[in-house]
């Protein structure tokens, strides 16, 4: 097959909305987007940094140079497994020195990694393989409480284009599926080396590198399809605010196959050549990795923060981080305060999987750091906040919803031509959904996150789309009327609540009951709600829309705390 040949297979293979050619060019002549895939960068930097830690894990280590040949390796291994470049891959494994170097040789082999969880099920991972018509599944063998490798047989008799199930943390190979371990471990052979060049050469820069998930306000999340040039250059960016060098090293424990833990994480940390510090957020062993390895700079979402100051080894894990990055929830000025009374410099960050990431300045004052996300990261981010819903900008100050675009903003979902005509103006800024205030404080216009415009829910950085949870409560007999609000919760920001009105006759359902009902439809468990009230009727508006403000007000009264 000719290198065009497999450009134009696997750019005609997707329904993506391009970026505007004019866009394009210029970022192309700014010289943010370079002409080289994600293998090509970690290649030059690989040879660049061949000996540096590229990741460290509770149980293991890399070196740039070894996370190449792995990678290489099990890059080679899925193509003489019958993968071929363009072909997808649905993810769901947890964080590893493996997991890192397969999705290197994801991407080395020209395949398009689905980046959904370990925690999604039946109801997710069903649809989003269909839309991403998957040819592969690759899960966590090893996974605590649920199995995983048996719940991908279900999937592949339900999704009849997945013909390989690949698996990390097994522990002796099977028929039915491919280690990603037997892989790793294969020697490269000369044609693998030429192959993988082959295929490198004949990657399309215009054609989706990665499948990322939306938060979602209907159904599943929708796909956003990421490019190498964009999605490379917004670690790039990423890694250029923060300062960060090849010296540095990277505390993270948030799932790793995450557009947070990609681009802010493991991406910036390679886009320079420093080391990830990749574990779990269980205090003791992430902690234990950063206080070891002396990390430089960390992130969190705010409510895991009070478990680590309370850890013993807080101070040890945090005596050499120079950047503590709070993000995915709102920051109490309380917390601020604690974190930055133990000797540690707080700044907090606000993004999208669509794009657009808000950075407070590392020199920033502290009212700005306390009070704000902060500023865009591009100098060619663009920003707007509009009135909801119209094209009209609110004055300055007053609250409207960020609306952006830029250039690692995307400009359209995969196969959705109406869903893009609601989540973009004509002029292609996308309608993030999130209200926000911009305020003048060190020359600069820096924003604060004051609430949503869509319906959802987060919990701790993973978006709960309350009318998905809703629409599946409603197919139970004994609930009449549903409906799903955040209650504010000390530790992950934000739990879910489900107001319920019973069929007459029928016992209201427990909360268990509940969840199992939940469970056997599929949903993922962190969608769950995990409080129960049960009312006469829902209150609603004039036009009779449920009235959930009345509701989040209600259930904030309920637990003695300050509505948001």
């Amino acid at each position: 097959m000719t290198i065009e040949h497999e450009r134009h297979v696997t750019r005609q293979r997707w329904n993506t909305v391009p970026y505007p050619r004019a866009t394009a060019e210029r970022y192309r002549a700014e010289g943010l987007w370079r002409p080289r895939t994600i293998p090509a960068e970690l290649r030059e930097v690989a040879r660049t940094h061949p000996g540096r830690t590229a990741v460290v894990t509770p149980s293991a280590r890399l070196t740039y140079a070894e996370l190449d040949q792995r990678s290489d390796a099990i890059a080679a291994g899925l193509c003489e497994a019958g993968l071929r470049p363009g072909e997808t891959v649905i993810l769901q494994i947890t964080n590893s020195a493996l997991a890192v170097a397969t999705w290197y040789g994801l991407l080395k082999a020209g395949l398009i990694p689905v980046c959904t969880l370990a925690i999604h099920r039946r109801h997710e991972i069903e649809e989003i393989a269909r839309q991403t018509r998957a040819s592969a599944h690759l899960v966590q063998a090893d996974l605590r409480g649920f199995d995983l490798v048996a719940f991908a047989g279900e999937i592949r008799r339900l999704v009849p284009t997945i013909r390989l199930l690949a698996t990390i943390g097994a522990k002796e190979a099977t028929a039915e599926a491919v280690r990603i371990e037997d892989l790793a471990d294969r020697p490269l052979t000369p044609a693998d080396t030429g192959q993988l060049a082959a295929i490198d050469a004949a990657a399309d820069l215009d054609a989706p590198a990665v499948f990322q998930l939306s938060g979602g306000t209907t159904g599943v999340p929708k796909v956003i399809p990421r490019l190498h040039p964009e999605y490379w250059y917004n670690a790039v960016a990423t890694a250029r605010w923060w300062r960060l060098t090849a010296d540095d090293r990277l505390g993270f424990g948030l799932p790793l196959v995450h557009n947070a833990g990609l681009t802010n994480a493991m991406h910036a940390a390679h886009a320079v050549g420093a080391a990830l510090l990749l574990a779990t957020p269980v205090a003791d062993d992430l902690l234990a990795l950063m206080d070891d390895e002396r990390a430089t700079w960390f992130m969190s979402p705010p409510g895991l923060m009070n478990d680590y100051l309370r850890h013993t080894r807080f101070d040890g894990a945090f005596a050499s981080v120079r950047t503590c990055v709070l993000t995915a929830a709102k920051v109490s000025r309380d917390l601020f305060d604690a974190i930055e009374a133990r000797g540690v410099r707080v700044t907090q960050a606000f993004g999208m999987t669509e794009g657009l990431f808000l950075f407070t300045p590392p020199d920033a004052s502290r009212e700005l750091r306390a009070t704000t996300v902060g500023v865009p990261i591009s100098p060619l981010d663009e920003v707007c906040v509009l009135e909801p819903g119209t094209l009209r900008p609110t004055p300055p100050g007053e609250v409207g919803e960020l609306c952006a675009r830029g250039p690692y903003t995307v400009p359209g979902y995969l196969d959705s031509a109406q869903g893009n005509l609601r989540a973009f103006t004509p002029d292609g800024f996308y309608r993030s959904g999130d209200l926000v205030r911009g305020h003048q404080l060190d020359g600069l216009t820096a924003y604060s996150i004051e609430g949503r415009v869509k319906d959802l829910i987060n919990r701790g950085g993973e978006k709960v789309n309350a009318e998905e949870v809703e629409r599946i409560l409603l197919d139970h007999p004994a609930i009449t009327d549903a409906a799903l609000v955040a209650m504010p919760d000390e530790r992950l920001g934000e739990r879910a609540c489900a107001y319920l009105v019973c069929t007459p006759g029928m016992p209201a359902p427990a909360l268990e009951d509940l969840r199992d009902y939940l469970e056997s439809f599929g949903l993922a468990r962190y969608k769950w709600p995990e409080r129960i009230e049960i009312v006469d009727a829902l209150p609603r508006t004039a036009i009779g829309k449920i009235y959930k403000q009345s509701l989040r007000e209600d259930i904030a009264r309920r637990l003695g705390v300050a509505p948001a």
